[in-house]
Parts: C-alpha cells; sequence; structure tokens
C-alpha cells in the first residue's frame, strides 16, 4: 500500500460509514430519477460526480461491461477504464435512452445533471432517517451527514479494512494521481481485470451480499 505522501492529496468529505453502506444503498435504490441512478452508478464505480454525470453512452461498452472515460473528462489527464460489475450493467440496461442525448444521466431540460441533484438526493436521504429516529448517514470524524464525493472514502476504507485487495489497486481505481514509482509500476497496463474482481466485490457488499467474512480471507 503506498504512502500517504505518495497519493495525491484530497480534500476530506464527508462518509458514509463502512457498515452503513449496505443499507444506504438499498434506501437509494428504493428512489426514482435520473438523479438517484447517477448516485447508484457513482457508489458502484466510485469515480466522481463530474465524470458520472457526464458519462455518455459512447463511452460504454455493455457487452464487455466496460466503461472508458476519456483523459479530457479525467481530473488527471489520462483515460481511465472502469470494470462495471453486474450490477452496474443492469442498472444501465434498464435506464431509458433519449434519442436526442447523449448523455447517460441527462437533466430534465436535457443538459447535465448539476452536481447539486446527487448532493440533494442524500441529504433527502439523510432528513428521511432523522425524521425516522434514525441516526442517518453521518461520517464517523466530522459528525457531518455524507455526501456524495465521500463514497470514494467508504469504497477506500472498505478495501483497507474488509478486503485483501491491494491498496495500490483501489488506488487506480479511483484515478488518484500517485508518485512515480509506484505509478511505474502500473505504466505498461491498469490491472482492469484484476479491478473486476474488487469492483464485483464492492458491488456484492453494498447489496448485501458479500459480508465481511466473505471478502476478508485469513492465512
Amino acid at each position: 500500500m503506498p504512502a500517504p505522501s505518495q497519493i495525491a492529496e484530497e480534500i476530506h468529505q464527508p462518509a458514509v460509514q463502512i457498515d452503513d453502506a449496505p443499507r444506504w444503498f438499498e434506501l437509494l435504490r428504493g428512489r426514482d430519477g435520473f438523479g438517484a441512478r447517477a448516485l447508484e452508478f457513482l457508489a458502484l464505480t466510485c469515480l466522481r460526480s463530474g465524470e458520472v454525470r457526464g458519462a455518455l453512452w459512447d463511452e460504454i461498452d455493455l457487452d464487455n461491461a466496460m466503461w472508458i472515460v476519456p483523459a479530457v473528462r479525467m481530473k488527471m489527464d489520462r483515460e481511465h477504464r472502469v470494470p462495471l460489475p453486474p450490477e452496474a450493467v443492469d442498472l444501465l440496461t434498464a435506464l431509458p435512452r433519449l434519442d436526442d442525448n447523449p448523455l447517460v444521466f441527462p437533466a430534465a431540460r436535457g443538459g447535465m445533471l448539476s452536481d447539486m441533484t446527487l448532493s440533494a438526493t442524500m441529504k433527502r436521504m439523510h432528513k428521511a432517517e432523522v425524521e425516522a429516529e434514525r441516526e442517518g448517514f453521518i461520517d464517523r470524524a466530522s459528525k457531518r451527514p455524507a455526501v456524495p464525493h465521500g463514497l470514494r472514502s467508504t469504497f477506500r476504507d472498505w478495501v483497507a479494512e474488509r478486503t485483501h485487495h491491494p491498496g495500490d489497486m483501489a488506488e487506480v481505481a479511483l484515478a488518484h494521481k500517485i508518485s512515480n514509482a509506484v505509478e511505474a509500476s502500473y505504466r505498461r497496463g491498469d490491472m482492469v481485470e484484476k479491478r473486476r474482481k474488487m469492483m464485483a466485490d464492492w458491488a456484492a457488499f453494498l447489496g448485501g451480499i458479500l459480508s465481511r467474512s466473505n471478502v476478508l480471507r485469513i492465512g
């Protein structure tokens, strides 16, 4: 696992706690609308809001369960291949396609969804839990309500604390900028098939199918 100094630092955003993630995901899947589906896709792929909201159908190969985000839309200005777990493929297959709109998750007026659409969905989910006299979805450290970007931290914590998937592989999945020494070892490939297994495990965990004992293998 790379040292913290080897990874480009991102501002910490309030994250859904690991043990709350399956319940959060179940509630999310019960919501309607492109905003909820975009947030679901974000959770399954662990990319940033802008990358998900700007996703185009031409970037996605459903037959091979692959989403290729071009460099121009990536924060690190490098093409990023995203192996899609079956849950993500099912989500996309069920989405309506607008003949005159290339966006996977279009806004009501046809343009790209705003970042506030995803944030508002999470706020409503948290508020509904609080109104039901439950704690809601609170970041463990800051005690602030979780936000979409924090789902990337939830995934990273899950990899580190609940699995034996390599930390470096999780950083590649998150499209983080890693130091030259670590980055050089993956320059000839992006471990996409190994990441496919990791993302399938993550999707199964979110769906409540894969428990901690199923993922964390000792010995």
